[in-house]
């Protein structure tokens, strides 16, 4: 199979894990080769996810690993049957950045997700005028492209058994007043209305909260089919960042499960935002 041009993020991170069973079974990129009978140059390509790798061989890398988890091989199987333009996303391939597909990916394919904001309001829960006004700096021609897939992108919500999205906002992100009066006490009325629905929980973070937390970019915890596969995704200035390091995993696991002790409760957050939208 000849190499991709560059790998999603779900084809990097099937190569990725692929290699941390090779390393923690002791076994060379050599070895490996060897074994499949090939070069090492096309395992160093299968770990980078620049070309697929068949189930086939998944099975054989995990027999040789001595890999015995069955629901982390038949997550890795699923990973490595899917291919480019079998979802949505795939038709903004070259219209707008890499890293908006990644994000799209990642959460489609999540069991639950979890998220904070500091400033604005995710993506996933805004309006189409809220949209505008917070992406009005981009270039014209990706203005139009961009709220299009943003507003596909909230799909994920909408499925017949979505799963769980648990949002923690600050209070300044409700209160900032992108685009005027009319269009951030419509957004507000937006998120009421979302937070109603079953799976979605909505805690506030109050400006009278005493506890200091160290979060002040977006963060999403994106849980996979196994937790092997969970994936924290944290914008930055640059563009967004995906991190996938056991450690790292943990500690933000641990940070959005302590998330209550600084938040309102999901009642007393709507209650905050009803008085805000009131004030506008």
């Amino acid at each position: 199979m000849p190499p991709r041009e560059r790998p999603t993020a779900r084809q990097a991170r099937l190569g990725a894990e692929l290699r941390k069973l090779r390393e923690q079974a002791g076994r060379t990129a050599r070895e490996t080769a060897a074994m499949l009978g090939t070069d090492q140059g096309k395992i160093s390509h299968i770990e980078s996810g620049r070309i697929g790798v068949s189930e086939e061989r998944i099975r054989r890398l995990a027999a040789y690993y001595g890999c015995t988890d069955t629901p982390l091989l038949e997550a890795l199987s699923a990973i490595a049957r899917e291919h480019r333009g079998q979802y949505w996303w795939d038709s903004y391939r070259g219209v707008l950045p890499p890293r908006f597909l990644d994000l799209a990916e990642l959460e489609h394919h999540s069991t639950r997700m979890r998220i904070l904001h500091t400033v604005n309001v995710p993506g996933l829960l805004q309006t189409e005028e809220y949209i505008r006004a917070v992406n009005g700096m981009r270039p014209p021609g990706e203005v139009e492209p961009y709220v299009e897939y943003r507003l596909r992108r909230q799909t994920v919500l909408e499925r017949t058994d979505p799963a769980p999205f648990d949002v923690v906002l600050h209070e300044a992100a409700l209160r900032m007043r992108f685009g005027g009066r009319r269009v951030v006490r419509t957004q507000l009325e937006h998120l009421m209305k979302a937070s109603e629905r079953p799976h979605i929980t909505l805690r506030v973070i109050p400006f009278t909260n005493e506890r200091f937390y160290e979060a002040t970019q977006p963060l999403l915890y994106a849980h996979g089919v196994v937790r092997q596969l969970d994936t924290v995704q944290m914008d930055t200035p640059i563009g967004g960042l995906l991190l996938t390091a056991d450690d790292q995993l943990r500690e933000y696991r641990d940070f959005f499960d302590d998330a209550h002790d600084f938040t309102l409760s999901p009642a007393e957050s709507r209650g905050l935002i009803h008085h805000i939208a009131r004030e506008l």
